[in-house]
């Protein structure tokens, strides 16, 4: 990351207490149907392995290891802040604490019209393992991404 990048995105940990924020911020990215309440969030946050980050009030990202396996169980950057590397700040943020915390690899899914997503994971090293049809609540599939850490 670039020293204008860092500035522009200063990754934090995420805590349980930032949930609401954090809702606010999954509920502006994704439908009503797919969005996370607080509570879900705060759920997430609070399981054994989770952890998250957060890009100042624009972004966020949560993951889970077990074993040597990590998975990003969301990545969200506001609509008007897209573009500009955040959400590669909040992913670099989880493969370097995943890589600390042991994992030897980083999974996801992506739905396979999101090609913004898409490129960001091509450009972190990300491959194809599989395919999940119709995993959406709108139908669309999801492509099964890892990485090797």
């Amino acid at each position: 990351m670039t020293a204008p990048e860092a500035v522009r995105w200063p990754i934090q940990p995420a805590a349980p207490a930032q949930a609401p924020a954090l809702a606010a911020i999954h509920a502006a990215c994704f439908s009503e149907r797919e969005a996370w309440g607080a509570a879900a969030i705060g759920l997430q946050l609070a399981m054994p392995g989770a952890f998250g980050f957060v890009a100042g009030d624009a972004g966020m990202i949560l993951a889970r290891i077990a074993a040597d396996e990590a998975e990003v169980l969301t990545l969200a950057v506001l609509p008007e802040a897209r573009r500009h590397g955040g959400g590669r700040a909040l992913l670099a943020a989880v493969m370097a604490e995943a890589r600390r915390r042991g994992a030897a690899s980083l999974t996801l899914e992506v739905a396979i019209d999101n090609i913004a997503a898409r490129t960001l994971y091509e450009r972190a090293d990300f491959t194809q393992i599989g395919r999940r049809n119709r995993y959406y609540a709108d139908g669309a599939d999801a492509l099964v991404l890892r990485a090797v850490l």
